[in-house]
């Protein structure tokens, strides 16, 4: 069994709901998963131990959110290199965040980055039947990329 950490950051829900999905997917595998919002990771130890991880925030001008970019500073003591990396957000018009947690998770924490990329959807699909499935897809396809 594997073990996945999904943590995010989320603004107005959407990613949250991301998160839930994924979580939901992972579980419908059979495998391990915890969800956390960043602000409940105080270091970087609670950052270990874990198979993969699935970062997420949402767009917000442009960049991903603030406390995103503050949290990923813990992987700097995490023991976090060669682990598979994948990430995930809302969006309103551009979705430019997830591209930047994936590149910072691969370049400068030497994680893994999924095959899959990031998934990315418009917050208007979030909390429909097809934002769920694609939640679950995501999930199921990263699990099964870790082995």
């Amino acid at each position: 069994m594997k073990k996945v950490l999904i943590a995010y950051v989320s603004r107005t829900g959407n990613t949250k709901l991301i998160a839930e999905n994924l979580a939901e997917g992972i579980r419908i595998t059979g495998n391990e998963v915890q969800v956390k919002k960043i602000a409940d990771i105080k270091n970087g130890e609670d950052l270990n131990g874990y198979d993969g991880y699935l970062f997420g925030s949402p767009t917000y001008h442009r960049d991903m959110m603030n406390p995103m970019k503050t949290f990923l500073f813990l992987l700097e003591k995490a023991e976090v290199g060669g682990k598979l990396a994948g990430a995930f957000g809302s969006y309103t018009h551009s979705g430019d965040a997830t591209k930047i947690i994936l590149d910072t998770m691969e370049h400068v924490f030497q994680m893994k980055p999924s095959d899959l990329g990031s998934i990315n959807l418009l917050e208007k699909v979030v909390d429909t039947d097809d934002g769920r499935k694609a939640g679950h897809d995501y999930a199921k396809a990263f699990v099964e990329e870790l082995g």
